[in-house]
Order: C-alpha cells, then structure tokens, then sequence
C-alpha cells in the first residue's frame, strides 16, 4: 500500500510539474520517489538498479552531446536564417517553418530545434510587423509532429526505439508517411484560424542576419552525425552508435568539456532514471499490471482505440511517462511492432492539445517572452485540440492500412 501510494503521488507531481510549497520539478519530484519507494520497502536495491534502462540513458546522452555540439557551432541558426529568407509571403513563411523545424526535430531532439530556432523566427516575424503568434505555434506543433518520425526525435521515441530494437529506417519508413501529412495538416488548420494573418501578401526581402559561425565544430559536428548514421547502417546497436558519435565530439583541443556538459539537460535524464524505478515498482502491483495488459491489448485489436487511450494518458501524465507506464503491458504482446508505433505515433502527436503538452511547446512560450511576445494558453488550445485530433486519426488509419496489408516491421 505505501508502495503504490508513493509512486501514485510521485506520477501526480510529475503529471503536474510542481509539488505545492516545495521548490522541485519533475526530475527532483522522480529522484525523490524513487529513493522513497526503496526506503520504504516498495523495492529493492538491486531491482531498483537493474531497472535502470541504461541503453535508453545512453542514447539520450549521446543525441544530447550532439545537438550541444551542433548548437555551439552555429548550425540551426545558419539553417533557419537560410530557410526563413527564401519565404516571401506570410503562407510561405509559415510552410518553411513548418517544414525546417518538422525535418530537423526527426533527427535532433526537438526540444533543442525549439530553443535555437525560436528567437530567430520571433525576431524576423517581429521585424515583418508580423502576427508572431501563429508562426510561433507552427514552429512548436510542427517540431513535436515531426520528432515522431525517427527513434530519435524525442525521448519517448529513443525509449520505444531501445525497447522495441526496431530498425532505424523501417521507423522512419512507417512514421515519415503520418508525419509529413501532419505537417500539412498543421498548415491548413493555422490558416484557418488566422485568416487575416495569412491574406495575400508580399514581403520586402527578409535581410539577412549576422550569425555567430565555428567552423571547425561546424565540421566536426556533421562528420559525427555521419558516424552516428553509418554506425546504423551497419547494424550497430543504436545506443552504442550514438556513444561512438558523441566519444568523437569529446576528443578535442578547442572546446572545454565543461561547456558542453553544462548544456546537457541532466534533468531529463535524472527524471528518466526516476521513473524507471517509480515504473518498475507499480508494476509490482497485480492489479495495475492487469489493468496495462488490459489496455494494451487493444493496440492489436484497434489503432484507434489505443491511439486514444496512449493521447488521453499523455496528457494526464505527460508523454514520457505514459510510454513507461504502457511499456510492459506491449512487451507481452504477441506481435507488439503495432503496438509500438502506434504508441510512438500517438503518445508524440498527443504534445500538441494543450501548451503544457509537450516540452518543446513550453520552450516556444518562454523563449518568445523573452521578446515580449505572449503566446497565450488558450490562443495554442484552439489550434491545438483539432490539430491533435486530426494528426491522431491520421496516423491510426495509416498504421491500420499498414497492418492490414500484412505489413510487418520485424
């Protein structure tokens, strides 16, 4: 009973980001439970530590050191600025920021894509005299719909990735189909709620903006992606690609290690580690392994179902928990390659409903406060709602085709 109770208050906190009174966020409120449920007999030391998904942890770091590098070195700002200067009317503005922020966050994590290409996108749309706000929310949903596309997107992605020990392409082969037509989807639903925004009109040529440029690391940084690709091409384990890669960025004679281990998001990775214990200790419970198994089961019998049962407890939970708490139940399966991707799909695409969805959401809202631009909670509901409604059924129907034409990842 103390068991559940601990792990039941710690997954409320986490879903809430805060516990009242206190000073800690997620990481903190994980790390704590965690530690409690072992204090308290919940589970021992020694299955706390095996639950440890260290594989997971490792690709995590790993795609963290890279998008560091890559940030450092000047690579999404030249990008963006490149991309965003080709727009010369508010329609193709929004497509090109769709589209950049959609393809980039299926290959670096989308929270960093966020946070680099934000105050570029708020700056230019600001200097149009432009209505930041609906670009602003593009750029969020579409880095969220897009991160769906590959193992390592995002962090729910590289768990089921790891979990799973699908092939990186055939990954990319089902999800790139969804997500590219989410993206579009993306577009015609920001049109039609800011209609004026988008009347016909012409730019005067976008200037061009000074960027900070490193070369070398610019270099060394793509040169480590391709390790990083090659190492999948040849059937490498992913987590050990992705260390081969970022053991390559650390050999260096320009760079102090400690700035690039100063922006590795320590948080997420200390807020996984927590809840792989929290996750392991509730699956102690005979009642709550049913009860997954229960809901799993309907990711074989219907996408669309599972869909909604995965985007309903993402956005109770939040998306990351909610793969580790639906994770044993499809390790069961007899065929559970549906059933993954269909959980990467809607657990991914379940970020957009609300702000508060989705880390990369958060990163556009703070980061355009910083230039005065408030993108406001019920401002990205009315674009959010629909969006994720449409972009959910989307990828269940494709999924369904697939799985009905006797497509198999495996």
């Amino acid at each position: 009973m103390m068991r559940d109770l601990i792990v039941l208050l710690s997954i409320a906190g986490i879903a809430l980001g805060r516990i009242p009174y206190l000073r800690m966020n997620r990481a903190s409120i994980a790390f704590v439970g965690a530690v409690a449920v072992v204090a308290f007999g919940g589970l021992p030391l020694e299955k706390a530590a095996h639950a440890l998904d260290l594989e997971t942890l490792v690709l995590l770091f790993s795609m963290m050191v890279i998008s560091v590098n890559l940030q450092l070195s000047g690579f999404f700002r030249i990008a963006e600025d490149r991309i965003t200067r080709f727009a010369r009317t508010p329609r193709q503005l929004l497509a090109l920021i769709l589209l950049s922020s959609g393809i980039f966050s299926a290959f670096f994590l989308n929270a960093t894509v966020v946070l680099m290409f934000t105050p570029l996108v708020t700056i230019i749309v600001l200097e149009l005299q432009r209505n930041p706000i609906p670009y602003l929310i593009g750029l969020g949903v579409s880095a969220n719909i897009g991160s769906a596309m590959t193992i390592i997107g995002n962090p729910q992605n590289m768990m089921i990735g790891v979990s799973s020990r699908i092939d990186f392409f055939k990954f990319l082969g089902v999800l790139s189909v969804p997500s590219l037509l989410g993206l579009a989807v993306a577009y015609g639903v920001i049109v039609l709620f800011f209609r004026e925004e988008f009347a016909p009109y012409r730019f005067p040529p976008i200037p061009p903006h000074r960027r900070f440029v490193y070369p070398p690391l610019l270099w060394k940084s793509l040169t480590s992606l391709g390790i990083f690709l090659l190492g999948i091409l040849l059937k490498v384990p992913l987590p050990f690609a992705g260390l081969l890669a970022a053991s390559f960025l650390l050999v260096t004679r320009r760079i102090h290690p400690e700035k690039i281990f100063n922006d590795v998001d320590w948080s997420l990775l200390v807020l996984f580690a927590g809840l792989f214990v929290l996750i392991e200790a509730l699956d102690q419970d005979r009642l709550f392994h049913r009860f997954i198994e229960y809901l799993t089961s309907f990711a074989e019998s219907n996408t669309f179902v599972f869909s909604a049962v995965a985007a309903v407890l993402s956005n109770l939970v939040s998306n990351v928990p909610a793969v580790m708490l639906l994770k044993p139940g499809i390790s069961l399966l007899a065929h559970p390659e549906k059933a993954w991707i269909t959980l990467a799909m809607a657990s991914t695409y379940a970020g957009n409903f609300t702000l508060l969805g989705s880390i990369a959401n958060l990163i556009v809202a703070e980061s355009a406060k910083k230039h005065g631009v408030h993108l406001g909670f019920f401002q990205f509901l009315k674009v959010g709602v629909p969006l994720t409604i449409l972009t959910i059924l989307v990828g269940a129907a494709w999924i369904e085709i697939l799985y009905h034409l006797s497509f198999r990842i495996f």
